[in-house]
């Protein structure tokens, strides 16, 4: 991924408003590894149930995580952007508001993702999953899985963006 401004990044928001766009607190851009993201994913520091994602483009969506709670550590769980299973508590429900009148109105669409946001460093095995899970090896490219990983991205993305 291409590195973007703060500037850049305020501005591709679809499911919010400037005001609430302004106030969402950015990772320290100049630590962000671009060359190993496909996306741009954290956490707002000052709102925790509040995360951010940024595909490029950029096109960033607002999501909301679940009041964590206690997960059995022995259950496990799968991201569907990038096929990484984890123990339940490192897969979380991301819901978004709708862009629009919709999301005005409170609809959302949601999706399973890395609670940390990391799918990309996932794919590249430059991190791995907390516990005794390991990234199960598969027979597509990296490239391959890139591709996958962003096509669920963006088609997440499009149902946010289309108001449906």
């Amino acid at each position: 991924m291409e590195p973007l401004t703060e500037q850049q990044i305020r501005a591709s928001f679809v499911n919010c408003s400037k005001g609430e766009a302004g106030r969402i607190k950015m990772p320290d851009l100049a630590a962000v590894p671009w060359p190993d993201l496909d996306f741009l994913g954290w956490t707002d520091p000052g709102a925790p149930q509040r995360a951010l994602i940024v595909l490029p483009g950029p096109t960033g969506v607002v999501l909301r995580r679940p009041d964590s709670r206690r997960t059995s550590m022995t259950r496990s769980s799968m991201c569907r952007v990038c096929h990484t299973g984890h123990t339940a508590d490192g897969v979380t429900l991301f819901v978004a508001p709708l862009a629009g009148a919709a999301g005005r109105q409170g609809n959302t669409v949601g999706e399973y993702i890395c609670t940390d946001l990391a799918c990309s460093l996932y794919l590249r095995g430059k991190r791995q999953p907390r516990g005794r899970l390991v990234r199960q090896e598969e027979t597509l490219t990296l490239d391959e899985r890139v591709d996958r990983a962003m096509t669920t991205l963006n088609g997440f993305v499009k149902r946010v963006t289309s108001g449906r």
